[in-house]
Parts: C-alpha cells; sequence; structure tokens
C-alpha cells in the first residue's frame, strides 16, 4: 500500500465519522492501557468483512517503540500475518495516524490475530509499550513523560513559600494550596503516616487527641501519577530465600490513592504532587465512620511545618449532611453541636522516615503481656508455627553498657500538656514515674523523664517528636487511653499520647452519671452496663442497638467504627472506671463515721489519678491489661498499709482496680495502689534488659529463663481475651487472692451503704434525682460483685504456662494449664447467690427510700426526662437480676462445663448438674419445699424468681434452649418432682394460692407436650 491509498482511506474513515479521539486507551488484557494521551483510529479495510483494525499509538514520537504481541487468546497454531488482499501490499509495518496537534505521523505496529474466528468482531492490530526490563530499578520512571504534558515547575511554585526537611513543601495560602517535592530516591520508600484528631465535638468518640489510622506506606511512580499504597507487612521471608521473588506476586500491598503529579523539575527530575489530592480527602476514614461525606471543597490547611525526619501538617475538614431522619442519620445527632447538619474537625498528620537506628526486635512470650507485632515468615517450617512475633517496646539503650544499672543513652520523655489544671500536675508526674522503680530491675535509672509543656509552647502536642499527657474535655467520655505509634516492621515504639477526659472530677462533685434508670423500658439495658459493661465490651462498642434504648445506646454503632479505627482502646475502661471512681467517692461520706474532709477528697482524687496515669504509661510501653493483677494479696491484708506500701496493693497496676473500700469495722487503707507491682517489674525486665546477643532469636535463651518465673502466683497473667469466660480469678475491678470473700464484703458494704442514703440524702436544696443517681451507683456495685460470684460455678482458673524441662505432663510446680475451683468454694458462691439474690430479704429497701428515688425532670440538650412511669421500677429491676442469675447459671455453656469436669477430675469431688439443680430449686421454692410452721405466703419478688426459674426449665425441657441432653432430662425430673410439692401446698392467700395453681398447670402442659426432636 502506497501512502496515497492510506490517505485516502483515512479521509473515507475521517469522512464517516470513524476517527476518534480518547485521553484513555482501551482497556485490553496483556497491554500496558496508562498510555498518556494515545490517539486511537479506526480504520475499515477496502474489504469490510474481512476484518475491523484498531490501532492505539502515542502522540509522542519519542515513544514508538517496538510492539509485544498479544498471544494470551491466540489458537494452538502458529499464526503469521493474516491474508490480506493485494491492494494493500505484501508488507506492512507503519500506519500512519493523527497525533493530538491534528498532524499525521508514523507508528510502527504488529500483525496480532486474537482469534481468526472473532475476524472483523475483535481488533487485532494494538499499540503498547514494551515490557519493563527485569532488571529495571524500582523506583524508575515506567515511561518518560512529554515535556508538553505537564505544567512547568518554576510556574506551579510560583508566588508560594518553600520549606525544606524530609520532604520539601511550597505552600500558597491564598489558594490553599501545598505542594509536595518528592525526590527520585524518595520513591518505593517507607514512610510512616499517623493521624490525629486534633479537634472533637467532645461525645461518641469524636474526642480531641483520639488517634486515627496509621501506615505504613510508600510512593509509587506509575506513568505521570503518584500512587500512596501501604505496604503489606504481614507476609516475609529471610533474606537469601527465593520465595522472596514470589511475595510481590502472591500477596497485594494496597494502593489507597492514586495523586497526579503537577510537575518534574527539569534538573533535579524530583516530583510535584498537590498534597491536598492526598489529605484533604478522606486517607484517616473519617468520613467512613462517621457515614457521611466529609465536604474536600469547603476543606483546608491549617499549620504546616517540615522537618528533617517528619513532616506536620493540620488539614480542617468540614462535615454536613447529619441530623436527618434516617435510621443512619439518626445516629449523627449531637448533643453537643449547635447543628448536628455540620460540623469541622481537624486533623493532624505526622509523615515521618523510619528511624535507621539499629534498633533490635525483641521475641515475644504469651505468659508476659505486651502489645505484638506478628507476620507470617514463610522462611520457617519449625513446628508448622508460620508467625513471628516481637513484642511493641521502645529503643531504650544504657550509656553504659558495663554498668549493672545505667541511665539510658536517650530517656523516654513525657510532656504534660499545658492544658492540664495545675493542681493535677503533681499527681500526673508522679504517676508517670511510678514506672522508673521496674526499669531498675531491666538495669536502667531515670528510664523515664517528664516535662512540663511551656505556655508559650510552638509545637503541637500531635507532633510525633513528642510524647504528651493530654487533658481534654468531653459529655460523655469519662476515660483515659494510653495509645503508641509503632514501627510494624520491628515492633519498635516512635510516639506516645495518653489522653485523660477531665470530667472524672465533675463525676467527684456530685455530677454522678445515672447508672440504673428509673424506666423499665431501660432496665435491661442499664444491667449490662452495671455487670462490667460486659455485652458491650465482649461484643464490641459497635454492637446492635436494642430499640428501647435511650439516645445515648443508640449511638454506640458510631463510637464502635471509630474505636475500630483508633485501634487497641481503654474506652470501656473509661466508662466502667467513672462507676468505679463515683462508687468510692460516695463510700468515702457513706461508710465512714466522720465527715470526709477536703484533704481526704484531694488524697482520693490524686490517688485516683496516679494509678490511670501508670496504667496508662504502661500501655504506653507496650503492656497489655493483666487482670489477675489485683490477686496479690488476701482480703485481710488489702487495708494494712505496712503491707501495701512495701509489698504494693496489686500485683499490676495494668489490672482494671477498683477503689478499695474496707468491711465495716476495719480501718480503711489506700484507696488506690501508689506503686507499680512485682508482675509490671518482671515484664519490664523481660522486655527491656539489655543483651549482648545480636539477633532475637540467640537473645531466646535469656528470655526464657525470666518467663520460666510464670509459675510464681504474683506474676501470672491473664489478659482481655481471658476475663470473660471460666476463670473466677481473671476479671475486671475485682480485688484481693480471694474474690469470693472480697464480693461479700462489697455487697454488704452495698447493703449498709443504701440504707445509709434514705437518712443523709438528699441534702437540704438538693433534688430526689440526685438521691436516685447516688442509689444507682451502689446498685450498680451490687450487680458487679454478683457476677463476680457467678463465674465460681463450674469454674476453672487458666494460666499461661508451659511443661517443663523435666516433664511433658506438667511444670515443675506440678500445675496445669486448667485448674477447677474446689467444689468447697462453688458451694459457697452458691450459697452466697442465695443470700444476696434469691432469699426474700435479699433486697430490703425501706419504703421511705423507694418513695425518695424520683427521676430528674430538665429537658434541655444533655437532659432527657423519661416519658411513660416515672417511679422508680422495683421489681422489674429486681427480676432482671435474678433472672440474669438463673439464666446464667442454667446456660448451656456451663451445663456443658460442669458435666466436662466430671471428667477431667474423676477423683475429685465436683459440683455436679443434679446438684446445681437441687440447690436452686430449694432455694427458690424453699416455702414450698421446706414448710414453716405458718401459713404458706409466697411475697410477689419471689413470685417473680419462682416464675422465671419454672419458665427457664420448661424451655430446657422443651429443646427451646442448647442444653446437654442429661441436664435436660434432670430439668424435666425437677419440674415433676416441683410439681408434686405444689400439689400438697396450701394456702389463704390469694396470690400465693393463684401462684401455685397457675404454676402448676403450666408444668403439667410442659410435661404433657410433644417433645421437639434436636
Amino acid at each position: 500500500m502506497n501512502r496515497l491509498t492510506f490517505y485516502v482511506i483515512l479521509l473515507h474513515g475521517l469522512f464517516l465519522g470513524l476517527t476518534t479521539a480518547s485521553a484513555k486507551s482501551v482497556p485490553n488484557k496483556g497491554v500496558n492501557t496508562e498510555l498518556h494521551n494515545p490517539q486511537k483510529v479506526n480504520i475499515f479495510s477496502l474489504n469490510p468483512g474481512l476484518v475491523k483494525v484498531t490501532e492505539t499509538a502515542e502522540s509522542s514520537q519519542q515513544n514508538l517503540k517496538p510492539l509485544k504481541k498479544l498471544d494470551n487468546d491466540a489458537p494452538k497454531q502458529a499464526l503469521g500475518k493474516p491474508q490480506l488482499p493485494d491492494s494493500l501490499g505484501q508488507k506492512i509495518d507503519k500506519v500512519w495516524v493523527l497525533n493530538q496537534n491534528q498532524q499525521v505521523q508514523q507508528q510502527p505496529f504488529n500483525w496480532i490475530v486474537k482469534s481468526p474466528k472473532q475476524v472483523g468482531k475483535q481488533p487485532f492490530l494494538q499499540a503498547g509499550k514494551t515490557p519493563d526490563k527485569p532488571n529495571e530499578k524500582p523506583n524508575s520512571s515506567s515511561k518518560p513523560p512529554k515535556k508538553d504534558d505537564l505544567e512547568s515547575f518554576d510556574e506551579v511554585t510560583k508566588d508560594t513559600e518553600k520549606s525544606a526537611g524530609v520532604f520539601t513543601l511550597y505552600r500558597q495560602k491564598e489558594k490553599n494550596k501545598i505542594y509536595l517535592e518528592i525526590q527520585p530516591e524518595q520513591l518505593n520508600k517507607n514512610y510512616l503516616a499517623t493521624s490525629t484528631l486534633e479537634s472533637g465535638i467532645g461525645e461518641q468518640g469524636i474526642y480531641s487527641g483520639m488517634p486515627l489510622q496509621d501506615f505504613l506506606f510508600y510512593f509509587k511512580r506509575v506513568d505521570n501519577n503518584l500512587q500512596f499504597a501501604v505496604r503489606n507487612v504481614n507476609f516475609r521471608t529471610r533474606e537469601g530465600d527465593p520465595q522472596a521473588r514470589s511475595l510481590v506476586r502472591s500477596f497485594s500491598d494496597s494502593v489507597l490513592y492514586t495523586i497526579p503529579i503537577k510537575s518534574i523539575h527539569p534538573e533535579r527530575k524530583t516530583l510535584l504532587i498537590d498534597l491536598g489530592d492526598l489529605l484533604l480527602t478522606d486517607l484517616a476514614g473519617l468520613s467512613l465512620s462517621l457515614g457521611i461525606p466529609g465536604g474536600t471543597d469547603q476543606s483546608y490547611f491549617g499549620e504546616a511545618k517540615v522537618f528533617p525526619e517528619n513532616l506536620e501538617v493540620e488539614t480542617v475538614l468540614n462535615f454536613s449532611g447529619g441530623g436527618g431522619s434516617s435510621s443512619e442519620s439518626e445516629m449523627l445527632n449531637f448533643e453537643s453541636l449547635p447543628d448536628s447538619r455540620g460540623f469541622t474537625l481537624r486533623l493532624h498528620y505526622s509523615i515521618s522516615q523510619l528511624p535507621n537506628n539499629k534498633y533490635q526486635p525483641r521475641l515475644a512470650d504469651e505468659r508476659v503481656g505486651y502489645f505484638i507485632t506478628a507476620y507470617q515468615d514463610l522462611s520457617k517450617d519449625d513446628r508448622g508455627d508460620p508467625f513471628m512475633r516481637y513484642i511493641n517496646r521502645w529503643n531504650l539503650e544504657k550509656a553504659d553498657p558495663q554498668a549493672a544499672i545505667s541511665r539510658p543513652k536517650k530517656p523516654i520523655v513525657f510532656w504534660i500538656d499545658n492544658a492540664v489544671p495545675f493542681e493535677y500536675r503533681d499527681a500526673i508526674k508522679e504517676g508517670i514515674l511510678m514506672w522508673n522503680k521496674a526499669f531498675l530491675k531491666a538495669g536502667f535509672k531515670d528510664a523515664i523523664e517528664v516535662r512540663q509543656m511551656p505556655d508559650n509552647a510552638t509545637w503541637d502536642p500531635a507532633d510525633i517528636r513528642y510524647n504528651t499527657i493530654r487533658w481534654i474535655n468531653t459529655i460523655d467520655g469519662f476515660f483515659a487511653r494510653g495509645p503508641s505509634r509503632v514501627n510494624p516492621l520491628t515492633g519498635e515504639i516512635l510516639d506516645a499520647d495518653i489522653l485523660v477526659d477531665g470530667s472524672f472530677v465533675r463525676v467527684l462533685k456530685n455530677e454522678y452519671r445515672q447508672i440504673v434508670q428509673p424506666n423499665v423500658s431501660s432496665t435491661r439495658t442499664s444491667l449490662s452496663a452495671l455487670m462490667q459493661n460486659n455485652m458491650l465490651c465482649v461484643n464490641g462498642l459497635g454492637g446492635k442497638s436494642n430499640d428501647n434504648q435511650q439516645q445515648p445506646a443508640k449511638q454506640k454503632p458510631l463510637l464502635g467504627r471509630l474505636a475500630k479505627i483508633a485501634g487497641e482502646s481503654d474506652l470501656c475502661y473509661g466508662m466502667e472506671a467513672s462507676q468505679q471512681f463515683a462508687l468510692g467517692s460516695l463510700a468515702m461520706t457513706l461508710l465512714e463515721d466522720n465527715t470526709t474532709s477536703q484533704e481526704q477528697l484531694k488524697e482520693y482524687i490524686n490517688q485516683y489519678l496516679r494509678l490511670i496515669i501508670a496504667h496508662e504509661v504502661g500501655h504506653t510501653l507496650g503492656l497489655r491489661h493483666n487482670f489477675r493483677g489485683s490477686n496479690l494479696l488476701q482480703p485481710e491484708e488489702l487495708n494494712d498499709q505496712q503491707i501495701t506500701h512495701h509489698k504494693g496493693l496489686t500485683a499490676s497496676v495494668m489490672d482494671y482496680i477498683p477503689p478499695n473500700i474496707a468491711p465495716q469495722g476495719t480501718k480503711q487503707g489506700d484507696y488506690f495502689p501508689s506503686m507499680v507491682g512485682p508482675y509490671d517489674d518482671w515484664a519490664i525486665q523481660y522486655g527491656y534488659t539489655p543483651t549482648q546477643a545480636s539477633t532475637p532469636i540467640a537473645e531466646k535463651a535469656f528470655l526464657e529463663e525470666i518467663a520460666n518465673q510464670s509459675d510464681r502466683p504474683e506474676l501470672s497473667y491473664s489478659t482481655d481475651e481471658d476475663r470473660y469466660d471460666l476463670d473466677p480469678t481473671a476479671n475486671a475491678w475485682d480485688n484481693s487472692g480471694n474474690v469470693l470473700r472480697y464480693s461479700q464484703w462489697q455487697l454488704d458494704n452495698s447493703r449498709v451503704m443504701w440504707d445509709r442514703l434514705t437518712k443523709r440524702y438528699p441534702i437540704a436544696g438538693e433534688s430526689f434525682s440526685d438521691l436516685s443517681d447516688r442509689f444507682g451507683t451502689v446498685l450498680g456495685n451490687y450487680f458487679q460483685n454478683i457476677f463476680y460470684t457467678t463465674k465460681y460455678i463450674g469454674g476453672q482458673s487458666f494460666y499461661r504456662i508451659r511443661a517443663s524441662a523435666s516433664s511433658s505432663k506438667v511444670n515443675s510446680q506440678r500445675r496445669l494449664p486448667f485448674q477447677a475451683v474446689p467444689v468447697e468454694e462453688q458451694r459457697q458462691a452458691l450459697a452466697t447467690l442465695n443470700k444476696y439474690v434469691f432469699a426474700e430479704d435479699a433486697f430490703n429497701f425501706s419504703p421511705e427510700l423507694l418513695n425518695k428515688l424520683a427521676p430528674s425532670r430538665w429537658y434541655h440538650w444533655g437532659s432527657y426526662p423519661m416519658i411513660g412511669r416515672l417511679d422508680y421500677p422495683i421489681h422489674d429491676l429486681v427480676l432482671i437480676l435474678q433472672s440474669a442469675v438463673l439464666t446464667d447459671l442454667l446456660s448451656g455453656d456451663r451445663l456443658t462445663r460442669l458435666k466436662d469436669i466430671e471428667l477431667k477430675n474423676p477423683t475429685q469431688k465436683t459440683l455436679t448438674i443434679p446438684e446445681l439443680l437441687d440447690t436452686l430449686q430449694t432455694d427458690i421454692w424453699t416455702e414450698v419445699i421446706k414448710p414453716q410452721n405458718k401459713p404458706l405466703k409466697i411475697s410477689s419478688l419471689r413470685r417473680g424468681l419462682q416464675r422465671e426459674y419454672v419458665n427457664i426449665l420448661s424451655d430446657m425441657v422443651l429443646r427451646k434452649e442448647y442444653v446437654p441432653e442429661d441436664a435436660r432430662t434432670l430439668a424435666w425430673y425437677k419440674i415433676k418432682q416441683l410439681n408434686e410439692k405444689l400439689a400438697g401446698a396450701n394456702s389463704d392467700d390469694e396470690y400465693t394460692k393463684a401462684h401455685i395453681l397457675e404454676t402448676r398447670d403450666r408444668i403439667e402442659k410442659v410435661l404433657n407436650a410433644p417433645i421437639r426432636s434436636n
């Protein structure tokens, strides 16, 4: 084909409107689909029935490279060039196309037939770039850009303020523009980006200082775009392993944003991007969590600073769309805002280099409670466990490596926020410095230092270079939180900021949270909060909300989504700690004979503040919770200050520790620990003692020697995932090495307190609703201690131990991982439940007290009076507690465990299912089974309990609930026995007579009902 023939065909196509220009190439498998400004020309051959040709070409002559053949869909037989009409000639290796300047230029091409059967239907002539060379440098451009495609570097940065550091910034404040200059050698290099909620709205988890998402990321150039990609560090191989080549093919990184390159410096070859394309978006995930979009066009940059190793940028994001009527937007009615339809949040981003300090990771041990950085080592083949686990810790090195005790080269420094009230700064400092005692065990003196942030400080608390204690205020938080930022490659802690909500002070000043709401519709929700917030914290803060809950409960899903973004959280700690704090302050006024002085009140606050700071600092040092930390002392030792000031009140401050409230007749000791405990010392010794080992594996023997001491009772460890099941010694907010006895003390204290409430409150001029709040606080403590008691029934202690070298079965102390609670303790627990929950006088409230429990009637934002029943629903509240305890005791899990324990302990006495059912039936139906020499009369509270008992056993018999078959059979047997007893019961009381007859009728229907199959 000569050139004239081709022009005729080309003009014919143009005339028919078949020539099209596109800014993007048509995606085709095996072809680079991201060529810059390609021109696409569709040309029909002289014989339209023969073939349809599609050609894709670059507009720039410098990109006309040899083309690769697409043979992925080719048939097995060899493909030659298609047979074309003679008029087209025997050899065609070029075509002529229009570039973007409407000029004709040559383009080489290859003939490619995808499938002969599809000729005429599929394009078979395609242009593309050659594949990258295997030895091409990872940070090289996939193709050089055309000079005219990008803006002039000088033009883009004109009238900007330049700041040089880890990256170079160009800022144009008038146009709300910040440009980021990236060196070629910074491509494909790991950086850490952290995001912090610098301002909040004071409720529902949207709190100032809350950490959001962190990213280990790199910039990757693809043509004239820059990708923000999060590195996948979950899978790794060791150096020299050929499997390393498969990682990139097997596991993907996460590309979150693709940012257009604005310009390339003609000499430095640096890349310039608009930083707003990254940071004025939803990089932190807030819009997703809130469920409403952020207005990018209304968002702007705040302060921006660059330093040699980090970049600090503040963004201001505007959100709108809340306060609607849909079920989702109903969650966005914020009480703290003047109008929920819109609000502004400030976010702080830190982008920093990873430290190059020769930090050596340390292996984790499940017997010592550290947060962990884990990955799968594909080169590891020992014992089938592919994971490598490093503890999270600071890089602490001795200034004098030869000294037994040395100051660190670089101490861990905490700055106290200049917003902290003056009267609390000393207590906060003492709480931080508590940990220096533990670091002595690791060979460090003054490992931690505390400094005061100046009032005129020019740095921001969210700056990754500073560890701060930040003071915030909320309307619903009541929390403290100690998050840290970690190098995800090694577990090295790089930054930590502790948040303290000042609202606890308002709690102390009698602004008590309403723990038990005086309304039937909300009592079941209140119970879960009272009994340790169990349902909330086990199922996550984002659990389903009940339609009958009040407005704050409906908003828990939002709090849950934000908590997931924030990662490890002590938000549950805050919700429960506020109740405990209020209880202790109330106990000071009700249980002690003398009026509480201001000095006592101040000391109580300082003890509490020292503890929560020490707890949160422990988290920032890498430590997890230890819910056996409160088991150090026996109940009789807790108020002996000669013991507690020498040995400590608890084994660890990493437990959730309630105020230590002395029983009646005992002088009050310390309310909270004043020192870290032996477990804390030991954990720091494991994590921070320096060694001379050159690799993590090389120091394993040394670490094993420390961890093997976990047999000692004061070093026992049990954390979050252990506290909700079978172990009665692993609880939050319990105390002493004998939880059962201590709980009985607190149950008795609660009874004394609610008896004294009606005599001392309300104070003259005070509202009766304040009395209701205090009563709820005491009742909450009562419910909580009942919960601890139920865990003894079918309970087992679980120990994180390993087999000793001398025996494959047990360790040196002959302790197994599981140890059943002695049967005597289980029987004592049943007796306690009968006395404090099931007995007729278990809830002996005075009529005067019940008639004083008035609800608050303030109606405004933050205070909404209950609609409906105004008086206190005491019958419903008591029945809910009794029902919860009964349901728990007779749950399928507990009954199965009781049955299993019989096999696990064949030589020991155990609490059996028959004994449990017999004890419960005797205690609950005492009036009928063990009648007294007086007329039979069953009280209203007891009638409700008895109905609930029959309902639960009936559901077991009718297979409405899962229980072991033996338990089902025994339930049938017990209600049959009960029916026989009821047949001989007579009463002149109308309530009692009707109750007995109705119960017999229900039992007979159950016994005669057809049994459903499993």
